[in-house]
């Protein structure tokens, strides 16, 4: 009926929606005098009907015809004009269904409603790589082209030759070797890619603080629904589009959406815009979400931008210049190893298998080129083999697991590279507060002038004058809030926040909503760490009389103050000696670990307030001749395991120094509870005041900036100043930092750590690691499995260059004496697979040891390939070289046997020589290569797929592997000879090494030659 009469329809519809709005205004003056709220009927109207209703004068009628692409398009627009059609922000929230104070409810349905009918807080995503990709990707790989090519015509030619049946043996078994190696490698780079798109996730899932129910609460940003009110403070990340609803000097940087970088101020009459994606700088306040997800301009950005998990890290890079090197080398091995068979063929110098000479002028053209096509393939499968392809993967392995097991330790990897950076950390610069401290305060100390307040019930025995106005002080200059929840009151705020206010709440009775009725906030200077202090100006309603509030660390404050109130409530002029003496109580309560915040207060009349004004006529809160109203200490204690961690840094050769902004005393108190100072290490060389750092001269501070354990009082810029001394003087420096300050210090370290709890977005986003507990013990965590995943490249490193080595002098020597290869393609494209996939697998995933703790740190000099490896691998290689030129050469005669099973001889014995070895390579220094292996199950398991392999290579696979059954005298012979392997390890470790780099002493050669024989000698080194 609808289809046929769209206009009766349609005025239907308009009658029905007339009478849905007249019921909902007598509803809605019915509950104008309750908190709850419920969605009403009118967000769930038709679509057409709201363009249908034409906007009239009326501010809340016009809120009432607010659609999701109106809504949105004002936000993105900055459209002003239009806010105030709508009856500005509080028409809007109106129309939301929002209580500005109070929030939405709680109530599942309703959140889901706006769910629907909004859409949610996400955007769509670029779909992750799918297998077929990696596949491709893997195809690309030029030396697998040209293989594919080689087992192409070897197939046609062997077919042609030797028909269906028996032809396609070599070159198909090319073929299956080349897929074999292409399938693990693109499976393995699938899993990876699988890998960082969880941690992706996970990295994006930021926890919100949003009002719901009149209850302050944490949920994910995922969760946040249109018409949420958000609490905003310093170094949060906007979490959707919306608009300002209060607070106080908000400023926002909006230079990743807009690419200004001039901070931009929000307040409710020109500007109350605000942008998803972009950070709070400065200031509170708290706002109304007008559009999530995919209708903000962050979230349709973002679904455009597809996140690369190709990223380089250095010791990637270094590995592809290690990887091309080796490369290089089997290129001119295999390039020679071609010319001589190709010259040993044309000359006559080879026979086929009945003895007789394979190349004559008669020979038939198609056998020539089955023999070149032979002797190409085999040059190839030397190049297949030279360049190690599983460096690559083994790194890419170990990153992996690295980053899946840390993120099990508490520590969340945002940039791959930290990984490894981690394990050459020398100097780890840390916060005090909820990094060695637990971050959880309680006020345990109070002092009014110079008396303290030890009763039990402290507001008795506070005069009632004072008492006003510290509950002034702490309930109206704070970030933080009360509310009640089922389980009673709750604190939200900072834990500093949280501890003077449930101090105020519980101790002194005050009544915060009370006084915030009472009185009116006029300007708020906001807490950083680099004033250390917050204040606020504010009107009592009473009187209308105007008074000051500032609050911050003690010593800073006190230096504002002229006066102080004493226990009677009487103002005391502030002369030397009574400075004197409070600071001496300051001190005493820093001493004792306390964290030390004043209270002062200030009357101020209109007249103070107009003066100071600054040129830009901005409101400043005053903050001279103040008056001392008080001072509380708050314990924090230190974390349990905290002591501990620093010892193993310690161990580690790893230098600890704690960058605070707490005082001297309190600052030294815990550092020598935390192992960082040692009781004699009290000296004024090892403690010092940021400004005292700032202002040494540049070569002061390089001079003492490695004996500087603690530093007090610091600003952001000091920890900065810092790091780049540090690095300077050429240490690794790793920083913990949380607030947005910390960001240019996070950014200039070697390795950046922010907390997970207590850091600010913008914290988050300048660091490479998120330690997800905010505690120390994890920062050492981080440190050893950084450790372990250089450890862990460096023994596949000796392992695949050992193999590398040993088949390129095995096949070159015999093809320029025997003119043939003793290892055909298919067996060093075996050899390649287990020592490439199944060896990166088997050591890229060992766990950290305790004993990569008692090492020093690596450092940003070291190469990559040490002495020690060096020692291994080329013990390890000139045996095999040694042993299976033997069975080369005078294997037949040693065994009696035929050439074909002399062949597999030295296959077999070739194999299980890199079994054996890839228990060396588990440890590189230490003798005892079995330490640990039980814990290892993924090591044993690959070593015994291994080995059932190469058994079914040899016994089963004989035509696919061109090999010869063996009796178990053969088999025992090969066993042997790969278990020489150990023995061999064990007493190449007796054998000392020089600290100085290997390579260095080929550099000194080429510099001596080039300075007695000019360049042309010189270039061939």
């Amino acid at each position: 009926m609808c289809h046929h009469h769209p206009h009766r329809a349609r005025k239907r519809w308009r009658i029905a929606y007339a009478i849905i709005r007249a019921m909902h205004s007598l509803a809605k003056v019915a509950l104008s005098k309750k908190n709850h709220y419920h969605l009403s009927q009118k967000l769930f109207k038709p679509p057409y009907s709201i363009l249908d209703v034409k906007p009239t004068t009326s501010h809340h009628r016009c809120a009432d015809n607010i659609d999701k692409k109106r809504l949105s398009e004002m936000v993105k627009e900055k459209d002003i004009n239009f806010l105030r059609r709508f009856g500005g922000v509080e028409g809007v929230a109106a129309s939301l269904e929002t209580d500005e104070e109070n929030g939405i409810s709680c109530d599942n349905h309703n959140v889901s409603q706006r769910r629907e009918l909004f859409g949610s807080n996400t955007y769509e995503k670029q779909p992750p790589k799918g297998l077929f990709y990696f596949v491709v990707d893997a195809f690309k790989d030029t030396t697998i082209l040209i293989l594919m090519v080689c087992a192409a015509l070897s197939l046609g030619f062997g077919i042609k030759e030797h028909g269906v049946q028996e032809g396609w043996y070599e070159g198909g078994s090319i073929l299956v070797a080349i897929f074999l190696v292409i399938a693990v490698s693109a499976l393995s780079n699938f899993r990876q890619e699988g890998q960082f798109d969880k941690l992706s996730k996970i990295g994006s899932n930021i926890q919100i603080d949003v009002v719901r129910d009149g209850r302050r609460q944490q949920i994910s940003i995922f969760d946040i629904v249109v018409g949420d009110v958000v609490s905003l403070k310093i170094g949060d990340q906007i979490p959707a589009d919306g608009l300002f609803l209060n607070g106080y000097s908000l400023q926002i940087d909006e230079s990743s959406m807009t690419g200004e970088s001039d901070h931009v101020e929000v307040e409710s009459t020109k500007n109350p815009f605000l942008y998803s994606g972009s950070k709070v700088v400065d200031g509170y306040g708290a706002m109304l979400v007008t559009s999530v997800g995919m209708d903000t301009a962050w979230g349709e950005m973002m679904s455009s931008i597809s996140r690369d998990s190709n990223e380089r890290t250095p010791l990637q890079a270094r590995l592809d210049k290690l990887t091309s090197s080796i490369g290089k080398v089997g290129l001119f091995v295999a390039f020679l190893v071609l010319v001589v068979l190709l010259v040993r063929y044309f000359t006559g110098n080879t026979e086929d298998e009945n003895g007789n000479q394979e190349y004559t002028s008669q020979t038939d053209t198609s056998d020539v080129f089955d023999a070149v096509i032979r002797i190409v393939a085999a040059a190839v499968t030397i190049v297949v083999v030279a360049i190690p392809e599983g460096l690559p993967l083994a790194v890419t392995l170990t990153l992996a697991y690295s980053m899946k097991r840390m993120m099990n330790d508490q520590a969340m990897v945002r940039k791959l590279s930290a990984c490894e950076t981690m394990g050459s950390a020398t100097i780890i610069c840390t916060d005090k507060t909820g990094t060695l401290t637990m971050n959880q305060m309680k006020v345990t100390k109070f002092w009014i002038g110079q008396e303290a307040i030890v009763e039990q019930a402290p507001s008795g025995v506070i005069n009632p004058k004072i008492l006003e106005l510290l509950e002034q002080g702490v309930s109206l200059n704070t970030i933080g809030g009360v509310s009640n929840s089922i389980s009673g009151l709750e604190f939200s705020g900072s834990p500093t926040e949280k501890a003077l206010l449930s101090w105020a709440v519980l101790e002194l009775n005050t009544n915060i909503k009370k006084i915030k009725q009472n009185c009116d906030v006029l300007y708020v200077e906001t807490f950083n760490s680099e004033k250390k202090k917050s204040g606020i100006l504010m009107k009592r309603n009473v009187d209308s009389t105007f008074h000051v509030h500032w609050k911050g660390a003690a010593e800073m404050v006190l230096g504002l103050c002229s006066s102080y109130y004493d226990n009677a409530g009487d103002i005391k002029p502030m002369d030397e000696g009574e400075r004197i003496k409070i600071e001496k109580i300051i001190e005493g309560m820093a001493a004792s670990s306390l964290r030390c915040i004043a209270f002062a207060h200030k009357h101020v009349s209109k007249v103070e307030i107009e003066e100071n004004r600054d040129e830009k006529t901005t409101q400043k809160v005053i903050e001279n001749d103040l008056s001392l109203l008080g001072i509380v200490g708050l314990k924090d204690p230190c974390r349990p395991g905290a002591k501990n961690a620093v010892e193993a840094c310690k161990s580690a050769g790893v230098d600890i120094k704690m960058i605070t902004g707490d005082n001297v005393f309190t600052a030294k108190a815990i550092a020598a509870e935390c192992g960082i100072l040692l009781g004699q290490e009290v000296g004024d060389d090892k403690v010092v005041e940021g400004e005292q750092f700032r202002n040494y001269t540049h070569e002061e501070r390089m001079l003492k900036v490695d004996t500087i354990r603690v530093m007090a009082r610091s600003s952001p810029f000091d920890k900065l100043l810092m790091v780049q001394c540090l690095k300077q003087k050429g240490h690794v420096v790793a920083v913990t930092g949380d607030g947005t300050n910390d960001a240019p210090a996070l950014k200039e370290a070697d390795i950046g750590l922010s907390m997970g709890i207590q850091g600010t977005e913008v914290a988050k986003e300048s660091s490479d690691i998120v330690i997800l507990d905010d505690n120390f013990t994890s920062v050492a965590t981080v440190l050893r499995w950084g450790r372990c995943v250089y450890n862990n490249i460096q023994k596949f490193i000796q392992f695949q260059l050992t193999v590398n080595v040993a088949a390129l002098v095995i096949n070159f020597i015999a093809a320029v004496s025997a003119g043939k290869v003793p290892l055909t393609a298919v067996q060093l494209l075996w050899v390649n697979l287990i020592m490439d996939t199944l060896g990166a697998l088997a050591l890229a995933t060992e766990r950290p040891t305790d004993e990569l703790m008692h090492s020093p740190p690596v450092g940003r000099t070291e190469p990559l390939i040490t002495n020690v490896m060096w020692r291994n691998l080329l013990a390890q290689a000139l045996y095999q070289i040694a042993v299976l030129l033997t069975l080369q050469f005078r294997g037949e005669s040693i065994f009696n046997v035929s050439e074909k099973v002399k062949d597999t001889l030295i296959f077999n014995s070739f194999v299980l020589c890199q079994v054996f070895n890839e228990f060396n390579s588990r440890k590189l220094e230490k003798k005892n290569v079995f330490k640990g292996i039980h814990k290892n199950r993924l090591f044993l398991g690959i070593i015994g797929i291994t080995i059932v392999l190469q058994v079914m290579m040899v016994e089963f696979l004989r035509k696919f592997a061109d090999t010869e059954r063996l009796n178990w005298i053969q088999w025992g012979a090969c066993i042997l000879i790969a278990a020489m392997s150990w023995p061999i390890g064990f007493f190449v470790k007796l054998i000392p090494v020089s600290k100085k780099p290997f390579l260095n002493y080929i550099e000194e050669l080429r510099h001596t030659l080039f300075q007695i024989y000019g360049n042309h000698v010189a270039i061939l080194f």
